[in-house]
């Protein structure tokens, strides 16, 4: 079981969004998928039209060895499994810091690896000590950014601390919410990669169907199939593919 973590230090850079389209895509190809919304707001949860409730809250899930397993929800779609989040998650990471290590979020995912292809971590932007079992745990962490200065420098960020992470993930960037009517969206998604070529190819537009997510509770890839956005969730996750080809 491969994990993919969507991650960034920095909000509001369409990390649920692409987290929830990419699960079902990948669904669509016939993968057995779960994904684990980790951020106490319950995005992921919400937009899958599922309750934010976990039985016995945070403490329960970390503590009891299937507490995960029992907490896993079915979603409208076939080979995609939710693992909801509820407020109880504000607490994490006062709970992991209970077991003194970085490794729990790692033996917890592994409960579920002869059930699942793929995991798919939706993470609370921050820098904790969650995160950190997070970067532990991936296999790869998928950073979007938005085509903007603060972007590029929470990547910097972001990059020198998984320097000081023993066997660190595959971090792949790429630009999300991206409007080329903007000269300087233009300009850093031509420029960064030339100096980061482990960023992905494809670019996620801006578009107001995200804003619609919130009404459907459904993945922009399942009720406009056809969309520009949609053509892209395809895109990101075929170029995800390519980039971990042999990754053991």
């Amino acid at each position: 079981m491969k994990i993919f973590a969507f991650y960034n230090l920095k909000g509001g850079v369409g990390k649920t969004t692409t987290a929830v389209n990419v699960a079902h895509v990948a669904s669509l190809m016939g993968t057995r998928c779960l994904l684990w919304d980790l951020d106490p707001q319950g995005a992921s949860t919400f937009y899958f039209g599922r309750k934010a409730k976990v039985k016995g809250g945070v403490e329960r899930l970390v503590a009891k060895e299937k507490a995960v397993q029992k907490a896993i929800k079915g979603t409208d779609y076939p080979n995609l499994d939710l693992l909801p989040a509820d407020f109880s998650y504000r607490h994490f990471d006062d709970v992991l810091e209970e077991f003194k290590s970085t490794k729990q979020l790692g033996r917890l995912s592994s409960t579920v690896k002869k059930d699942y292809d793929v995991l798919f971590l939706d993470c609370p932007p921050s820098l904790s000590h969650l995160s950190e079992n997070v970067m532990r745990a991936a296999d790869v962490l998928i950073m979007p950014m938005l085509p903007t200065t603060l972007s590029l420098r929470t990547y910097d960020q972001v990059s020198e601390f998984l320097q000081d992470v023993k066997k660190a993930p595959m971090l792949l960037p790429f630009f999300s919410m991206v409007d080329r009517r903007k000269s300087m969206h233009k300009d850093i998604v031509t420029a960064f990669p030339k100096e980061h070529p482990e960023t992905l190819a494809t670019h996620i537009p801006y578009s107001s169907l995200v804003e619609k997510m919130g009404l459907s509770r459904a993945p922009v890839t399942d009720t406009s199939p056809k969309s520009r956005m949609a053509v892209a969730y395809h895109s990101l996750w075929q170029d995800i593919q390519d980039a971990v080809t042999g990754l053991a």
